[in-house]
């Protein structure tokens, strides 16, 4: 590898300065010295709404510049990649926008408003030959890549059952405001399905491959909440949600998801179940996967803790420690690595905005689901894609 001097630099220009803007520009600060790059990311230009709190937020994170009109950033000669921290409804019109100027783009989940509109990007993508990703960061944890090394690798033999949740609790208060995450035309109708169960649909699709056909319910638990000015505001999307998925290898799944269970913090867990083992993770000791061989003598037989330690998946970049730990904004950084490597490299990226598009399809069939009572197929949500 040669030196950081010689290597080329890639600048990134990133939309929103909230939480995960915060968090991209953490990573990008760190992943260098994290990992060797095949170049070196340059935190280039910030986009808020405005100018002032722009530029308070470029010199707070980092970034070289400020703009209070993301189209500007996206038209930006000096910008090689495009991260889009903002909320859903517009994630598309930028998108386009930073792909129609040649851009590689970083955008959060959920992709898109609909189906449709992922297609529309992922298609927008593949004409231009830019690079895409999309934040589902949770599949970067060191302990899903050893889960997946481990499937791959027949040590559970087939796979039998696939079950996982996302259950949180930041709207257990009936008179928490939620923001625009409640309402239809920001969000969707999907709304712990397409917030909390967008992330391990994405998951089980890594893990376990493509899902087939689901059947599904929603609720929505408090239909009205305070709005921003304090006035009460009908809630438009679900509160909780359960599917059963049948994947394309044969497999059967079970998912649920929450934004108010009482008590569930990062209550994101899966358990895949093999003819010759299992396998259980909880996010909420995201350090640790929970090994099961059915082959081991009774008297030795149980679940097992493995820690992640440097001799797993990225780990070791981080920490030369077993069991020290991992954290939420390493995922960021592992997440910016991929990224990197895979626009200057051509090393291959997943999840893409064509995997998203899955993604979104299994969220829409849930709610085609629960509207008529019935088992649908994701060929059958992918055929209208195509009317």
């Amino acid at each position: 590898m040669s030196s950081s001097t010689q290597r080329k630099t890639l600048k990134f220009g990133v939309i929103g300065a909230g939480y995960m803007g915060k968090a991209y520009a953490i990573a990008l600060g760190s992943v260098g010295a994290t990992f060797e790059l095949s170049a070196n990311p340059v935190r280039e230009l910030l986009a808020t709404t405005q100018q002032q709190s722009a530029d308070a937020k470029a010199a707070a994170l980092g970034f070289n510049r400020a703009t209070a009109d993301w189209q500007s950033l996206v038209r930006d000669t000096a910008v090689d990649v495009v991260g889009i921290c903002s909320p859903t409804h517009v994630h598309k019109e930028m998108a386009l926008a930073a792909i129609a100027a040649g851009k590689h783009v970083l955008c959060e989940k959920p992709l898109a408003l609909s189906p449709r509109e992922a297609e529309q990007m992922a298609q927008a993508a593949e004409q231009a030959g830019v690079k895409t990703l999309v934040g589902f960061n949770y599949i970067k944890n060191p302990a899903t890549q050893l889960a997946r090394q481990m499937i791959t690798n027949g040590e559970i033999g087939d796979i039998v059952h696939f079950r996982a949740t996302h259950n949180e609790d930041y709207l257990v208060d009936p008179q928490a405001t939620g923001g625009w995450r409640l309402q239809e035309r920001f969000a969707s109708k999907a709304g712990a399905l397409g917030d909390l169960a967008s992330h391990i649909i994405n998951l089980a699709h890594y893990l376990c491959g493509p899902i087939a056909e689901v059947i599904g319910e929603s609720q929505i638990i408090h239909r009205q909440r305070p709005g921003d000015d304090g006035t009460p505001t009908e809630v438009e999307n679900d509160d909780q949600t359960n599917f059963l998925v049948k994947f394309a290898s044969g497999v059967l799944g079970s998912f649920e998801a929450s934004r108010i269970a009482a008590g569930r913090k990062m209550g994101l867990t899966y358990e895949v179940i093999g003819t010759k083992g299992s396998l259980f993770f909880d996010q909420e000791r995201m350090a640790e996967l929970q090994y099961y061989s059915a082959t081991d003598p009774a008297e030795r037989s149980g679940y097992k803790t493995l820690l992640i330690g440097p001799q797993h998946p990225d780990y070791g970049q981080f920490c030369i420690g077993s069991g020290h730990g991992f954290g939420y904004n390493d995922m960021i950084v592992v997440e910016m690595r991929d990224l990197i490597e895979g626009i200057v490299a051509d090393r291959p990226l997943w999840p893409t905005f064509r995997d998203a598009v899955h993604t979104a399809l299994v969220v829409d069939a849930v709610l085609v689901s629960q509207r008529e009572r019935r088992w649908v197929s994701i060929e059958e949500r992918q055929q209208e894609l195509q009317q």
